[in-house]
C-alpha cells in the first residue's frame, strides 16, 4: 500500500546549512541558552530555525550541531523534521522529566527506553510499532555517560501534551505498570525517528517528583542547574563520537 504524503514536505532551502554530523537537541530554554554561550566561545555558527537556534560547531572535524529550545511534542517534531531535511541522521535529545517512582530523585539522570504516547503528534505518523529509542545509539550513550562517572537509570516514559492534567490516579496507574517518568516530547520524537529512519536516543534530568502527596519541583535549585550544565558539557563532548 502506498503511503499518502503530506502536502507540505520538509526541505532544505538554498540559504540553510547542511548538517554533516550528529545533533544534540536541547528541548528546554535553560540548556539551549547555555549552549549558545558555549558555542559562541567555541566559534560556532548560529542559524535561525523557526523559534530556536541551530548552532553549528564546524571549525574542527568531526562536526556537531546543537539545536533548541523546542518544548512540547508539536514544536519538537516541527524542529526535528527540519533537522532531518537538513541532513541529520543521528539525534541525541537532552530534556527534563518528572519522576513517577521513588527510585528517581530530582537531579538523577534518566535514559528513556520506550514511550507511552498521550500526545497528539504520534498518531499522524502511521506506524504499528512501539515508540522506542534506537538501541545502538542508546547503548553507546549510556556506556559513554557511565564511563564518564555519571550514574544513569533507564526505563519507559509517559509523554503527555497536558502537564497540568497529570492526575494522581494516572500517575499511580502508570507507575504500577512500570512507567518511571513523564515528559512532553519523547514518544513523538521516537515515532518520527522511526518513520524517517534515523537514529534517536535521549537523556533526561529528573526535574520534579510526582509520587508524593504534593508536587515536589526541583528545577529552580542551584544544584539542579549545576547538574544541567555539567550534563550538557559531557554530552557536547561525547556527541561527535556517538
Amino acid at each position: 500500500m502506498t503511503l499518502e504524503q503530506g502536502i507540505i514536505t520538509p526541505s532544505r532551502l538554498p540559504h540553510e546549512p547542511e548538517i554533516q554530523g550528529n545533533c544534540l537537541f536541547l528541548v528546554n530554554p535553560f540548556e539551549a541558552h547555555y549552549a549558545a554561550t558555549v558555542a559562541k566561545a567555541r566559534q560556532g555558527h548560529s542559524h535561525r530555525l523557526f523559534h530556536c537556534q541551530l548552532l553549528a560547531l564546524t571549525e574542527k572535524s568531526p562536526f556537531s550541531y546543537w539545536v533548541g529550545p523546542s518544548v512540547g511534542a508539536p514544536m519538537a517534531v516541527l524542529t526535528m523534521e527540519k533537522l532531518i531535511a537538513l541532513g541529520c541522521r543521528k539525534l541525541v535529545v537532552m530534556g527534563w522529566c518528572g519522576a513517577l517512582v521513588p527510585e528517581l530523585k530530582v537531579g538523577d539522570i534518566f535514559l528513556p527506553t520506550r514511550g507511552v504516547s498521550e500526545e497528539g503528534v504520534s498518531a499522524h505518523y502511521p506506524l504499528d510499532v512501539t515508540a522506542q529509542a534506537s538501541s545502538t545509539l542508546s547503548t553507546n550513550l549510556l556506556t559513554s555517560l557511565e564511563e564518564a562517572g555519571l550514574k544513569c537509570r533507564k526505563g519507559p516514559i509517559w509523554t503527555t501534551d497536558a502537564p497540568y492534567r497529570e492526575l494522581p490516579s494516572k500517575i499511580k496507574k502508570f507507575a504500577a505498570e512500570g512507567i518511571m517518568a513523564v515528559d512532553m516530547e519523547f514518544a513523538a520524537l521516537c515515532t518520527v525517528a522511526t518513520f524517517r529512519q534515523i537514529e534517536l536516543a535521549a537523556v533526561m534530568l529528573v526535574s520534579d517528583e510526582l509520587y508524593h502527596d504534593s508536587w515536589q519541583p526541583g528545577y529552580t535549585s542551584k544544584s539542579f542547574k549545576k547538574k544541567s550544565r555539567a550534563l550538557f558539557d559531557h554530552l557536547s563532548h561525547l556527541l561527535p563520537s556517538l
